[in-house]
């Protein structure tokens, strides 16, 4: 097993005997160094995006204080969740290795084929979307942000 893999799957672990959530790590690593690495922290913090790839994210994009981590590589104990993976595109991560999979995953009770089926359009999501209006002012804020980028060039 890669040494980075390695260490993903023992943040996992670690991470499971503390029952902190769900068996789950993640390392992030640019130019052959550990850049940052995060356990499954569901439970213990009451959150539900405190996934191991998106905490190892956060944690590497702070310390490397860019956002950008198209220079990066992801370790990951089992394939990435739909969310996770959204997170990995945000911040740019060209490379992704996991080791178990989401079948894997689905055999211990964390079943993320909902979330594929309503990706895929096979399903509809049951959460009930609504647009409150179309004034022009929503359109505030992104208009700002359009303005100021041109001006600061971020």
């Amino acid at each position: 097993m890669d040494k980075f893999m390695a260490l993903a799957v023992a943040e996992a672990l670690r991470g499971a005997k503390k029952h902190h959530g769900g068996p789950f790590g993640a390392v992030v690593v640019r130019k052959g160094k550990v850049v940052a690495k995060a356990h499954n922290r569901v439970v213990v913090t009451n959150d539900p995006t405190a996934h191991a790839e998106v905490l190892a994210i956060r944690a590497a994009a702070k310390k490397l204080k860019n956002f950008d981590l198209r220079d990066c590589v992801l370790y990951a104990s089992c394939e990435p969740c739909p969310m996770c993976l959204a997170a990995i595109h945000w911040a740019r991560i060209k490379k992704v290795y996991f080791g178990s999979c989401s079948l894997d995953a689905k055999k211990i009770g964390f079943d993320d084929e909902l979330f594929y089926e309503i990706l895929n359009g096979k399903k509809k999501s049951p959460v009930k979307m609504v647009r409150v209006g179309a004034g022009k002012e929503y359109l505030v804020p992104l208009k700002f942000w359009a303005h100021d980028m041109k001006a600061k060039k971020y």
